[in-house]
């Protein structure tokens, strides 16, 4: 089995499906892509067990057919120091040692027999949809910063997907601020729910970054396939109950403000370099067109006080929130300006884009409030 291939072609293949290998791996073949050869095309493959990433590039010139893993790390490593070149792969068909020529250059790796690389679990009666790369980017990229990392809780560790005739929605939450995203203009044949881990929805993220083609995604009870141009993605679904999300929004939320993003943004960055760097706690204090922001820490007598004008309707208002939650929640959006609904000091504030360009963009952020000091 030998192939001959472009070193910044290969290259560039195995960078975008490493992401998904771990540096634990409990087999140790899972250390290794894994190369098959049919004819002059080339499957490679990485896993972790519970996601599978396969590429398919073809080789200039290819003899004979077969599998074998290679280890990863010292053949991305090795790419890495070439020129884009021609590279050949030749494999000892008796103890998979791997021979790389490349211009003068010759290294040799110890492979292992390909056979023994875990199989990708077939997807038995799958449901289908499509979706544009950059409109999956943009669900991806404006939920997944919202769940959460707590183990306890693997329900929450992942983003939340409901599928349905009038359009498709993306959840994620940790409990203490949440983000709902939905799109009317994709929609489905029949209703499903997955909570998709995100592990794999950051690779893909990196992938569909360019943007392009429709990702085509099959999905069962315990599986989903995203196919995009040559790369397939396979994952394991996270199992369990989803919490009810809509019983958390609160309805009536007379207080409304609306103040330009980037400049709220840049305030709040600010002033919370001097809150307290256990709550980053920053007040709002907010009265006619005026928005006070400010913040302490009593164990540094650090203070920061800053105004700013806003468009407000409704009753005088203090409330407290994480900056940390609101800068991550801000830097999520991309319109010039921004509404926050408030209720009371002790009940959750909903942030909103104002004017957005994508009418079919629908996207709610909920952050909790945290106790003002005294």
């Amino acid at each position: 089995m030998k192939f001959i291939v472009s070193s910044s072609l290969l290259l560039k293949q195995l960078q975008s499906i490493s992401g998904v290998l771990s540096t634990n791996n409990t087999l140790p073949i899972l250390d290794n892509f894994l190369f098959e050869l049919a004819d002059t095309e080339i499957k490679i493959s990485a896993s972790d067990l519970e996601t599978t990433m396969t590429s398919r590039i073809n080789a200039d010139k290819a003899e004979g057919q077969g599998s074998v893993a290679i280890p990863a790390r010292i053949l991305v490593d090795t790419l890495k120091t070439f020129s884009d070149i021609p590279v050949t792969l030749d494999i000892d068909p008796g103890n998979f040692g791997v021979t790389l020529i490349a211009g003068e250059g010759k290294y040799r790796l110890a492979g292992q027999n390909g056979e023994e690389y875990p199989q990708v679990p077939p997807i038995e009666d799958s449901a289908a949809i499509s979706i544009e790369a950059d409109v999956l980017y943009e669900a991806i990229s404006k939920t997944i910063f919202a769940a959460s990392n707590d183990d306890l809780r693997p329900v929450m560790a992942g983003v939340f997907c409901e599928l349905s005739a009038e359009g498709t929605t993306f959840v994620a939450t940790d409990a203490h601020k949440l983000v709902r995203y939905r799109r009317p203009d994709v929609v489905a044949a029949d209703t499903a729910t997955l909570i998709l881990p995100k592990k794999p929805l950051n690779q893909l993220r990196h992938i569909l970054a360019h943007g392009g083609d429709p990702v085509q995604i099959e999905y069962s009870d315990t599986n989903a396939r995203f196919t995009f141009r040559n790369i397939i993605m396979t994952c394991r679904l996270i199992e369990g109950k989803y919490p009810n999300y809509s019983a958390v929004i609160p309805a009536n939320n007379p207080n409304k403000m609306t103040v330009d993003r980037q400049p709220f943004l840049n305030a709040i960055k600010r002033v919370s370099i001097f809150s307290n760097q256990t709550t980053y706690q920053v007040k709002f204090k907010i009265a006619g067109s005026e928005l006070t922001l400010s913040a302490e820490d009593l164990d540094y007598s650090n203070e920061a006080r800053e105004r700013l004008t806003c468009h407000y309707e409704g009753t005088d208002l203090e409330i407290g929130f994480n900056s940390k939650f609101l800068v991550e929640m801000l830097n999520n959006l991309d319109t010039d300006q921004v509404m926050l609904e408030m209720s009371e000091p002790n009940r959750a504030g909903l942030i909103s884009p104002v004017n957005s360009e994508s009418t079919e963009e629908d996207i709610l952020m909920l952050v909790m409030p945290v106790m003002l000091n005294s």
